[in-house]
């Protein structure tokens, strides 16, 4: 997420090099080629070649959803699936029983952040500027803010 959120913030329009990336973030270029190769992929981003290539996001940064680019780097969004108890522990106990439905009830909220959170939020976020509502795309509008906010207390409320 941390490569995808530099791209967008420093393209301006224009294709960004993984090398300068690399430099910004001291993340291996070999590893950046792996990444940017699966999200491309996963329409992502875009390769330009030639002199002043690099990559572009493939689609406008407020319908680029974070979950889009997780999945695109086969990331495990689901903190509920690999959920295992230890050999002695039967999966039947309160114990983990409770365990497994916090995490899957997490694992819900996390879908709806990831799927609600575009690349756009963030990097607005990030600049300290207001979302404009066009009421198009993935997030549309003050109604998206309301609900991550909403996510964000529920997400606080389950933790606490």
């Amino acid at each position: 997420v941390r490569a995808i959120l530099d791209l967008t913030f420093n393209s301006n329009g224009k294709p960004v090099r993984l090398q300068e990336i690399s430099e910004r973030q001291k993340i291996s270029l070999h590893y950046l080629e792996q990444l940017f190769r699966r999200l491309r992929k996963g329409n992502v981003v875009k390769s330009v070649r030639g002199p002043g290539g690099g990559y572009l996001l493939a689609r406008s940064m407020d319908d680029i959803a974070v979950k889009d680019v997780l999945l695109s780097v086969g990331e495990n969004i689901n903190p509920a699936r690999d959920i295992v108890g230890p050999t002695d522990v039967k999966e039947s106990t309160v114990e983990f029983v409770l365990t497994k439905t916090y995490f899957e009830n997490l694992a819900v909220l996390m879908q709806e952040y990831l799927e609600t959170t575009t690349l756009g939020d963030l990097i607005r976020k990030a600049r300290g500027e207001a979302k404009i509502s066009t009421g198009t795309g993935v997030n549309a509008g003050n109604a998206n803010t309301n609900q991550n906010a909403d996510l964000n207390k529920r997400v606080e409320n389950d933790l606490s």
